[in-house]
Protein backbone atom coordinates (compact mmCIF):
# COMPACT_ATOMS: atom_id res chain seq x y z
CA UNK A 1 0.00 0.00 0.00
CA UNK A 2 2.56 2.53 0.82
CA UNK A 3 3.87 2.07 -3.22
CA UNK A 4 0.35 3.10 -3.93
CA UNK A 5 0.51 6.39 -1.59
CA UNK A 6 3.80 7.22 -3.02
CA UNK A 7 2.27 7.20 -6.49
CA UNK A 8 -0.85 9.12 -5.68
CA UNK A 9 1.61 11.96 -4.08
CA UNK A 10 3.98 12.20 -7.12
CA UNK A 11 1.13 12.39 -9.22
CA UNK A 12 -0.33 14.99 -7.49
CA UNK A 13 2.82 17.15 -6.99
CA UNK A 14 3.86 16.64 -10.09
CA UNK A 15 -0.01 18.55 -11.92
CA UNK A 16 0.06 20.63 -8.79
CA UNK A 17 3.71 22.09 -9.24
CA UNK A 18 3.09 24.92 -11.49
CA UNK A 19 0.44 26.14 -9.59
CA UNK A 20 2.40 25.76 -6.61
CA UNK A 21 5.35 27.72 -7.80
CA UNK A 22 3.22 30.43 -9.32
CA UNK A 23 2.29 31.19 -5.72
CA UNK A 24 5.07 31.21 -3.69
CA UNK A 25 6.93 33.21 -6.53
CA UNK A 26 4.34 35.59 -5.61
CA UNK A 27 4.55 35.47 -2.37
CA UNK A 28 7.64 35.33 -2.09
CA UNK A 29 8.70 37.98 -5.06
CA UNK A 30 11.96 35.55 -5.86
CA UNK A 31 12.05 32.58 -7.76
CA UNK A 32 14.72 31.23 -6.02
CA UNK A 33 13.09 31.80 -2.60
CA UNK A 34 9.43 30.42 -3.98
CA UNK A 35 10.92 27.36 -5.09
CA UNK A 36 12.36 26.92 -1.92
CA UNK A 37 9.30 27.58 -0.06
CA UNK A 38 7.60 25.02 -2.31
CA UNK A 39 9.95 22.77 -1.71
CA UNK A 40 9.41 22.78 2.28
CA UNK A 41 5.47 23.00 1.58
CA UNK A 42 5.93 19.66 -0.25
CA UNK A 43 7.81 18.06 1.90
CA UNK A 44 5.64 19.23 4.31
CA UNK A 45 2.56 17.81 2.19
CA UNK A 46 4.75 14.18 2.14
CA UNK A 47 4.85 13.63 5.62
CA UNK A 48 1.10 14.39 5.91
CA UNK A 49 0.32 12.68 2.89
CA UNK A 50 -2.15 9.76 4.10
CA UNK A 51 -4.41 12.55 6.72
CA UNK A 52 -3.86 15.24 3.51
CA UNK A 53 -4.89 12.88 0.59
CA UNK A 54 -8.85 12.34 2.51
CA UNK A 55 -8.91 16.42 2.59
CA UNK A 56 -11.82 17.30 1.23
CA UNK A 57 -10.02 20.11 -1.26
CA UNK A 58 -6.69 18.88 -1.34
CA UNK A 59 -5.85 22.11 -3.77
CA UNK A 60 -6.70 24.20 -0.64
CA UNK A 61 -5.01 21.76 1.86
CA UNK A 62 -2.09 22.30 -0.19
CA UNK A 63 -2.03 25.81 -0.35
CA UNK A 64 -2.88 26.08 3.38
CA UNK A 65 0.73 24.24 4.24
CA UNK A 66 2.47 26.76 1.67
CA UNK A 67 1.16 29.37 3.03
CA UNK A 68 1.97 28.52 6.64
CA UNK A 69 5.44 27.72 5.15
CA UNK A 70 5.90 31.18 3.55
CA UNK A 71 4.68 32.95 6.98
CA UNK A 72 6.53 30.64 9.00
CA UNK A 73 10.00 31.57 6.96
CA UNK A 74 9.36 35.66 7.40
CA UNK A 75 9.57 35.22 11.35
CA UNK A 76 13.16 33.27 11.07
CA UNK A 77 15.98 35.94 11.04
CA UNK A 78 17.64 33.87 8.51
CA UNK A 79 15.31 34.57 5.44
CA UNK A 80 16.58 38.45 5.53
CA UNK A 81 20.51 37.43 4.92
CA UNK A 82 21.65 37.87 2.11
CA UNK A 83 24.47 36.32 -0.11
CA UNK A 84 25.80 39.20 -1.84
CA UNK A 85 25.97 43.07 -1.56
CA UNK A 86 23.68 44.37 -4.40
CA UNK A 87 21.37 42.50 -6.89
CA UNK A 88 23.46 42.44 -10.39
CA UNK A 89 22.40 44.92 -12.77
CA UNK A 90 19.52 43.73 -15.35
CA UNK A 91 18.79 44.36 -18.80
CA UNK A 92 16.21 46.80 -19.28
CA UNK A 93 13.13 45.22 -20.28
CA UNK A 94 11.50 45.34 -23.59
CA UNK A 95 8.09 45.99 -23.07
CA UNK A 96 5.70 47.24 -21.00
CA UNK A 97 4.01 44.78 -19.81
CA UNK A 98 7.49 43.37 -18.45
CA UNK A 99 7.82 46.84 -16.28
CA UNK A 100 4.22 46.46 -14.64
CA UNK A 101 4.91 43.16 -13.78
CA UNK A 102 8.17 44.84 -12.23
CA UNK A 103 6.30 47.68 -10.66
CA UNK A 104 3.67 45.54 -9.16
CA UNK A 105 6.13 42.96 -7.80
CA UNK A 106 8.20 45.39 -6.19
CA UNK A 107 5.11 47.28 -4.39
CA UNK A 108 3.13 43.55 -3.39
CA UNK A 109 6.80 43.03 -2.09
CA UNK A 110 6.68 45.78 0.42
CA UNK A 111 2.73 44.50 1.70
CA UNK A 112 2.65 43.25 5.01
CA UNK A 113 3.05 39.44 4.41
CA UNK A 114 -0.19 38.23 5.37
CA UNK A 115 -2.15 40.74 3.23
CA UNK A 116 0.06 39.58 0.74
CA UNK A 117 -0.96 35.78 1.20
CA UNK A 118 -4.41 37.05 0.67
CA UNK A 119 -3.95 39.53 -2.41
CA UNK A 120 -1.90 36.39 -3.22
CA UNK A 121 -4.46 33.78 -2.74
CA UNK A 122 -7.79 35.66 -4.09
CA UNK A 123 -6.38 37.53 -7.10
CA UNK A 124 -3.86 35.30 -8.66
CA UNK A 125 -5.15 31.94 -7.11
CA UNK A 126 -8.56 32.75 -8.14
CA UNK A 127 -9.43 31.73 -4.48
CA UNK A 128 -12.87 32.53 -2.89
CA UNK A 129 -12.94 34.41 0.56
CA UNK A 130 -14.20 30.84 1.97
CA UNK A 131 -11.13 29.30 0.61
CA UNK A 132 -8.79 32.04 1.45
CA UNK A 133 -10.09 31.78 5.26
CA UNK A 134 -10.03 28.17 5.28
CA UNK A 135 -6.06 28.20 4.02
CA UNK A 136 -5.08 31.07 6.29
CA UNK A 137 -7.23 29.63 9.16
CA UNK A 138 -8.67 33.04 10.05
CA UNK A 139 -12.64 34.23 9.40
CA UNK A 140 -14.01 35.44 6.10
CA UNK A 141 -14.51 39.35 7.83
CA UNK A 142 -10.79 38.53 8.55
CA UNK A 143 -9.52 38.18 4.55
CA UNK A 144 -11.81 40.32 3.90
CA UNK A 145 -10.01 43.30 5.45
CA UNK A 146 -6.97 42.02 4.99
CA UNK A 147 -8.25 42.22 0.97
CA UNK A 148 -8.98 45.63 1.72
CA UNK A 149 -6.04 46.47 3.74
CA UNK A 150 -3.62 44.95 1.21
CA UNK A 151 -5.51 46.52 -1.83
CA UNK A 152 -4.84 50.08 0.12
CA UNK A 153 -1.56 49.65 0.53
CA UNK A 154 -1.11 48.75 -3.16
CA UNK A 155 -3.30 51.30 -4.37
CA UNK A 156 -0.85 53.91 -2.22
CA UNK A 157 2.32 52.81 -3.22
CA UNK A 158 2.09 52.08 -7.13
CA UNK A 159 -0.40 55.69 -7.08
CA UNK A 160 2.52 57.33 -5.11
CA UNK A 161 5.31 56.06 -6.78
CA UNK A 162 6.68 55.46 -3.24
CA UNK A 163 7.84 52.55 -3.40
CA UNK A 164 11.65 51.40 -4.32
CA UNK A 165 12.21 48.26 -6.57
CA UNK A 166 13.36 45.34 -4.59
CA UNK A 167 15.17 44.13 -7.82
CA UNK A 168 13.96 40.21 -6.85
CA UNK A 169 12.07 37.96 -8.87
CA UNK A 170 11.93 37.32 -12.40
Amino acid sequence: MRAELEREYVEYVKARLPVLRRVAYQLTGDAHRGDDVVQQAITRLYLKWKRAREADNLDAYAHTVLVRVFLDEKRLSWSRVRLVGAVPERPSPASTAVEDRAVLRAALAQVPPRQRAVLVLRFLADRSVDEVAGILGCTTGTVKSQTSHGLASMRRLLGNGAFVSTGTGE
